[in-house]
């Protein structure tokens, strides 16, 4: 099985400065670019440590003009909180910018506090998420816009903008349960999840199932992706070291609001402990050569055909992320691909 390698970033509240976390970031960023990665896709979330840039099309104008080759994208634009006419033009855009290296995300968003923080009835989200995507994706056809629903209306609205790729860039949308693969498979929908192994194999079994019924090529098959945090050093006790803090910081910025509110986010089950953490599949941790075994069997288990991994989280500091992409590029990576190459061509027949 061939297997891709993108970037996820949850742009989380950092140790230093914020211009300063923008600015390494970014160059990290093009690290990415240079090693080879798919794409780098940037979470949105709004009133929490957890998301340091709310606003994700800004922060990708800047990663369009810092990289030549690398796709990038949010995962997901929380539709909910947008007007669709005006995203859609920022994806136009983005798109025009980069010279069609933008990846489309969509959703309604995970977090019902946030959403209400901005004045959305958590229970609207739905249909607000429904509406705004079709929307969107009427308006990045280009032509004269027009639309009749519950939450959005507009009447012979002349799109003067459309994006480089046709119809639309790539889509993309996360899930944590196998129940939307049927519309991500009719829609060509790339998806993600951040469930443990077992749970993401039923979502890929599915995704192929639907895939296969509706008369596809597997060749063709999206991206059907698993995100996990990747620490790689020249020892292992160096890398769990470098990574206990830092997943400290992640997992409280990531609770901060589920706990403030006495609630817990939906279908994601994570341990506070960071070996814990590591030992449920959660983390790839060590050296490279762990790290390569630890990830081929666990993307063997889970059926994916793209990893996500995030080497940026917490107070981890620059230099130990870029290390970890260095180290992943030159020994991780490489090999990795050769591996699935040579199974590949083991399948062929004689």
């Amino acid at each position: 099985m061939s297997l891709t390698f993108g970037v996820f970033d949850h742009m989380d509240q950092s140790a230093v400065p914020l211009g300063r976390q923008y600015e390494e970031r970014l160059k990290l960023i093009e690290a990415y670019d240079r090693a080879g990665f798919h794409a780098y896709h940037l979470a949105e979330h709004h009133a929490t440590p957890l998301g340091m840039a709310p606003s994700p099309g800004v922060f990708l104008a800047a990663v369009a003009q810092r990289t030549k080759r690398l796709r990038f994208g949010a995962l997901v634009h929380t539709l909910s909180l947008y007007h669709p006419l005006r995203l859609a033009e920022e994806i136009c855009m983005l798109d025009q910018m980069s010279g069609g290296r933008l990846e489309l995300g969509i959703g309604k968003g995970i977090s019902p506090h946030e959403l209400a923080y901005y004045g959305v009835a958590p229970e609207k989200a739905q249909g607000l998420y429904v509406e705004a995507s079709a929307v969107i994706l009427k308006a990045l056809a280009g032509g004269t816009l027009t639309f009749k629903g519950e939450h959005f209306r507009f009447d012979e609205v002349p799109i003067e903008m459309t994006p480089v790729q046709k119809p639309h860039p790539p889509l993309w949308c996360g899930t944590s349960s196998p129940e939307g693969t049927r519309w991500f498979a009719e829609h060509r929908v790339n998806c993600v999840t951040n469930a443990p192994a077992a749970r993401a194999r039923a979502i890929t079994d599915r995704y192929r199932e639907e895939w296969e019924k509706l008369g596809h090529r597997p060749e063709a098959l999206p991206f059907i992706g698993m995100a996990r945090h990747i620490i790689v050093a020249e020892t292992e006790n160096a890398a769990m070291k470098a990574g206990r803090p830092a997943y400290e910081k992640w997992f409280r910025s990531f609770m901060l609001l589920w706990n403030r509110h006495g609630t817990k986010p939906p279908n994601v089950v994570l341990p506070e402990d960071f070996t814990d953490f590591v030992r449920g599949g959660f983390a790839f941790v060590g050296t490279p050569d762990a790290v390569r075994e630890r990830m081929l069997a666990a993307t063997e288990a889970a059926g994916i055909n793209y990893m996500l991994c995030r080497f940026a989280f917490g107070d981890l500091p620059y230099e130990v992320s870029r290390r970890s992409v260095d180290l992943f590029e030159a020994e991780v990576m490489p090999k990795m691909t050769r591996k699935a190459t040579l199974e590949e061509t083991a399948k062929l027949p004689g």
